[in-house]
């Protein structure tokens, strides 16, 4: 099974149809080619191994952090997905990180 991971779109060079996007304060560089719709900074976007697929409500955006964020909060450090995710927060240098790994940089 694959998951989407939501994001916010920090930044947009579209000459390289790359964004950078905030993942729970990880910044990462995903694709633009396949997303639904265009993108500007502060849009959210379902990221599936690297590529934007698809611009997202806020809405939405915010069920599905809380969910994850829910999750993470009650995982133990035997679930793998977990796991992951937290060592990917944990492995981001603190300059990109945003304050208290908020999705948003909101505290």
């Amino acid at each position: 099974m694959c998951l989407g991971v939501p994001g916010k779109v920090i930044e947009v060079d579209r000459e390289m149809q790359i964004a950078t996007v905030d993942f729970w304060g990880v910044k990462k560089q995903v694709r633009l080619e396949v997303c639904d719709a265009p993108v500007d900074p502060g849009d959210y976007i379902l990221n599936h191994v690297g590529f934007a697929i698809r611009r997202i409500p806020p809405e939405e955006a915010a069920e599905t952090l809380a969910l994850y964020d829910e999750l993470l909060r009650l995982a133990d450090d035997q679930d793998l997905m977990t796991a992951d995710v937290r060592a990917e927060i944990d492995a981001a240098p603190d300059a990109t990180r945003s304050p208290k790994g908020a999705p948003d940089g909101s505290q």
